[in-house]
């Protein structure tokens, strides 16, 4: 029990429990102070962004090491991987309303967004490693580079087609008319393709920002263990 609390990984969990706690107390003192359910949403939106950290944590404690295992997992991650940066784009909801002040909002907004982005990146990096074992390192990278621009792409989907991870059980001729669709005629749904790989772009730069700075300060800390 001991060795679990002082773990990194309890104390980041940790942390993201007390975010979304504090996420849900922002979202219910809205409601409470307005008399509107305009920002409820977004707990259903964190909750999504929740199970990809939930499934990548599973291949680690479970340290799953079968490959068909593995590809289930890490399809049914990919699935659900763009509902956590898809709340950065719940911003378009930021207006003036008459009942709460925008600034308010706009931290609501934002601890939302942050935290369901981490929840996006810490299982993102789960995958990463648990792919390690199977490729070099810069074939890894560019496997997680094409996650992050199917992500992109997802966040388009679900933002300006409004598709979701559950649609591909529910309508999946649809989602995939859609999709094909705009891999046939490109030139015709060139926004389709500005948000891809525009927000692909910025995400990777998040993501590799975010793993570098970590990197970075395990290899300082290691090094004072060995220098102190």
């Amino acid at each position: 029990m001991k060795k679990l609390v002082e773990s990194p990984r309890f104390k980041i969990n940790a942390l993201l429990v007390l975010m979304t706690l504090f996420c849900f107390s922002l979202s219910v003192f809205r409601y409470y102070i307005s008399d509107t359910k305009v920002f409820l949403f977004l707990n259903w939106n964190l909750f999504l962004a929740w199970i990809p950290l939930l499934l990548s944590s599973l291949i680690l404690v479970f340290k799953i090491k079968s490959k068909i295992s593995l590809a289930l997992i890490i399809v049914v991650w990919i699935l659900f991987f763009p509902n956590s940066p898809y709340i950065l784009t719940d911003l378009f909801h930021l207006k003036t309303r008459n009942a709460v002040p925008i600034w308010y909002d706009l931290i609501v907004i934002l601890s939302y967004a942050w935290t369901g982005l981490l929840c996006g990146f810490i299982s993102l990096n789960d995958i990463e490693k648990s792919l390690s074992g199977y490729g070099k390192r810069n074939m890894i990278n560019g496997i997680i580079v094409i996650f992050l621009f199917i992500s992109s792409f997802g966040v388009y989907l679900g933002r300006f087609l409004r598709w979701n991870s559950w649609d591909i059980l529910n309508n999946p001729f649809g989602l995939f008319t859609d999709i094909v669709v705009r891999f046939i005629y490109p030139m015709e749904y060139t926004k389709t393709w500005g948000v891809t790989v525009l927000m692909g772009i910025m995400l990777n730069f998040m993501y590799f920002t975010f793993k570098w700075a970590e990197v970075s300060n395990n290899n300082i800390l290691q090094k004072k263990k060995l220098n102190p």
